[in-house]
């Protein structure tokens, strides 16, 4: 793996070395290795939680000893099984969907995909899709008690409970050890529970059995895959912190940030094109608090350079073989326009377990520059306590609560402050009076497909290309779970599109006494009142009727 920088300015530089030396100085890498706390933070109040989250440095150095249990356990399954199903959210989701996107499935294993939505559309395809006979489900949630881990597991339990005797013989857990969750396996006779190692946080948890067991049962070869990541995490001891790969990148991501460099786009092979979904999730959720934050940007389109803000490092990361001439261009052009660049070049797909422990390393430097705690997400909560409280409501009166549309356009009504005679009108006057360096973020509550996420890209690619701010996409409710921490805990420099659309053919929760329509709703809903309690500037767009032509009349409007 090979790495190179490009442009960085000479006051960041200087800022990053002068770091460097203090770090130097009070003996930072031993520091980090024997999980001194103080690092982050001098009240002894918080020594405790960030003690207790630094269990993945190890990790690298652990995964082989859990190998062959994994191994033996997929062998075991893959030819009862055609497909798995992992049902699980951020941190417990998002590394087994990169592998399963960069890596595919051996010949022989099950095809491995994520419920991590709780749109009813989606839930009722993979009913008519999947074979639920021949489906296993991972129930993955490290706190045992993540509400839509939960919810999926009662409508496929009971769907499989009403064709076969044993529904539980289709079910594995990975949890912590003690969880709701390892009760209820224990209860229903699931398969196979994995332990969890629970000095590790939910988006430090790639190399644990969160990431290793659907890995596995992929048929990934994790022995290259660990190979690859002992290899570098060994130069993470290295005490010359020029030559410290990880240490060096928090230093400057972080230094960056302070000097309102605070935008990280990436550009990616097409081969290992997901792995920024994972770093998005990663570096938002630790660094987005304390009204600072560092802000990863996936999937955005090629652009003109004459569209990019001075607020930008880009991540450009090459994978030999994998030619892309767009991508090489592009290189080109920002280089030569003198934007900051970090350059990664894999040699083969199995570093990206090195690229993985690179970044966790790299977000837990950068804490300490930023002098914030990147453990802890202390406004995750609030979204999630504000849903619950519109369920709640729900289960009393039968309703959630509703609020009258200040505007109406045919098929799609707007909540903001500020409506006009048209949407165009009324999107630009949201739009307006934008700082250079603030970030706009799509939320988006509405099913996945193929159609639906074209016409988002194009709504997100107009709005980039009128506005020349930087424009975030992120699908409901999977961004609670990672980017929704710097949502409401980053910078204020930031505004919010909701989109929303009609629930139709909505889906039960068995027994529970809500829907998944119920619950997304209250979800969407919970997150607009969140993000307004922390004054963050808002609108919501609700569509009704057909989902993608409403989409594509946004997409013109601007």
């Amino acid at each position: 793996m090979r790495t190179e920088f490009f442009n960085i300015p000479a006051e960041i530089l200087d800022a990053v070395s002068k770091r460097l030396e203090q770090w130097q100085s009070i003996n930072l890498v031993e520091r980090l290795w024997t999980k001194d706390a103080t690092l982050w933070k001098k009240d002894p109040k918080d020594h405790k939680e960030l003690a207790d989250r630094l269990g993945w440095l190890q990790l690298p150095f652990e995964i082989k000893t859990g190998i062959s249990e994994f191994e033996i356990f997929a062998n075991s399954v893959k030819t009862k099984f055609s497909h798995v199903l992992l049902l699980g959210m951020g941190g417990s989701s998002l590394c087994p969907e990169v592998l399963s996107k960069t890596f595919g499935s051996s010949e022989g294993y099950p095809l491995l995909s994520i419920v991590d939505t709780t749109h009813p559309q989606v839930i009722r395809e993979i009913e008519d899709k999947y074979d639920l006979t021949k489906t296993l489900f991972i129930m993955a949630s490290k706190s045992g008690g993540t509400a839509e881990t939960l919810s999926f597991f009662y409508r496929f339990y009971d769907a499989l409970g009403k064709i076969i005797d044993n529904p539980g013989d289709n079910f594995i857990a990975l949890t912590d050890p003690g969880t709701s969750l390892e009760k209820l396996a224990i209860e229903k006779k699931f398969l196979k529970t994995f332990s969890t190692p629970t000095e590790v946080g939910g988006r430090y948890s790639a190399l644990t059995p969160f990431g290793l067991v659907p890995a596995a049962l992929m048929g990934i070869n994790l022995d290259d895959f660990a190979y690859e990541c002992s290899e570098f995490a060994n130069t993470i001891k290295s005490t010359n912190l020029q030559d410290n790969l990880g240490v060096y990148l928090g230093a400057l991501i972080g230094e960056c940030s302070l000097n309102g460099i605070d935008k990280l786009p990436f550009f990616v092979s097409p081969q290992i094109s997901s792995y920024p979904q994972w770093v998005e999730q990663l570096v938002a959720e630790s660094t987005g608090k304390e009204g600072k934050g560092i802000l990863p940007v996936e999937g955005e389109h090629f652009s003109d350079i004459s569209n990019y803000g001075r607020d930008r490092l880009f991540i450009f990361t090459f994978l030999d073989g994998d030619s892309n001439f767009e991508l090489s261009n592009h290189f080109e052009k920002v280089k030569n326009s003198g934007f900051p660049i970090l350059k990664t070049t894999f040699q083969n797909k199995y570093q990206l377990a090195a690229e993985l422990f690179k970044w966790e390393v790299a977000t837990a430097i950068s804490g300490i520059v930023l002098q914030i705690n990147p453990f802890d997400q202390p406004d995750v909560q609030i979204a999630k306590t504000l849903a619950n409280e519109g369920l709640a409501e729900y289960q009393k009166n039968g309703s959630l609560p509703k609020s009258e549309p200040n505007a109406v356009f045919e098929n799609i009504e707007v909540y903001a402050d500020s409506t006009s005679d048209s949407l165009s009108e009324t999107i630009s006057s949201f739009m307006s009076n934008l700082l250079n360096d603030e970030y706009v973020a799509l939320l988006n509550f509405v099913p996945y497909g193929d159609d639906i996420e074209k016409a988002i890209a194009q709504i997100r690619k107009n709005l980039f290309e009128k506005y020349k701010v930087t424009i975030t996409n992120g699908f409901g409710p999977r961004f609670l779970h990672s980017t929704g921490q710097l949502h409401k805990g980053g910078s204020s420099k930031c505004r919010f599109i909701q989109i929303t659309s009609e629930i139709q053919n909505d889906v039960e929760v068995p027994n529970k006494g809500y829907s998944f329509g119920t619950l997304i709703t209250a979800q969407a809903l919970g997150d607009l009142k969140a993000l307004k309690n922390n004054q963050r500037k808002c609108m919501r767009i609700n569509i009704k009727g057909s989902l993608v032509e409403s989409l594509k009349i946004i997409a013109n409007s601007i």
